[in-house]
């Protein structure tokens, strides 16, 4: 006896593409939910790209998996968050300076403003090529290569973090959801640039 396959429905490409949409603003309140310990953002983002890249191949994942992507990323990953934040207080204290007057102070104030957005690329891209095992140092270290040498893609992520940024201005709890956007930009930048 022949046994007939039965396909299964095809979303539409709206529907798929709505699907990938909202999934984004859940992973954003999952990663923003995880940033709470102030030195976990960089796990957050890891574990949220992974769990993004894994609903655009249709594979299985979802709350338990990300937290699973959480806790392993927070191995070396709190160690980042911390430097992170070092860095975000250097740059603090170039600006006041900058304010201040001293001299060659608008000079640093800026330097030290572009080198923390570029900071900023460089974690969020190696964030979004993050798999379990791999060392944050590697991860990182690539990142940054591929910051400098892919500009237009390092541009489309600090257009990401502009939407954040605006979001929080108009209405601040937007900016929750939208941290999923800003980790699939970076999961498409990367994508992107391996395909290149």
């Amino acid at each position: 006896m022949a046994q007939t396959r039965v396909k299964a429905p095809r979303e539409s490409v709206f529907g798929e593409r709505f699907a990938v949409f909202a999934e984004c603003l859940l992973t954003g309140v999952w990663i923003a939910v995880a940033c709470l310990g102030v030195v976990t953002y960089p796990a957050a983002f890891a574990a949220g790209a992974r769990h993004l890249r894994r609903r655009t191949r249709h594979e299985g994942g979802g709350g338990r998996q990300f937290v699973a992507d959480f806790r392993a990323a927070l191995g070396g990953g709190w160690a980042v968050g911390l430097a992170g934040w070092a860095a975000g207080a250097m740059v603090w204290v170039d600006v006041q300076a900058a304010r201040a007057g001293l001299p060659g102070g608008p000079f640093v104030g800026a330097v030290g403003l572009f080198a923390l957005i570029g900071l900023t690329v460089a974690l969020l891209r190696a964030a979004a090529v993050w798999a379990p095992g791999d060392s944050w140092r590697a991860l990182l270290a690539g990142a940054g290569r591929r910051t400098v040498l892919d500009p237009a893609g390092s541009f489309l992520v600090v257009g990401g973090l502009g939407v954040v940024a605006l979001s929080a201005m108009f209405v601040a709890p937007l900016a929750v959801p939208v941290l999923g956007a800003v980790a699939a930009a970076a999961v498409a930048v990367e994508e992107r640039y391996r395909r290149r």
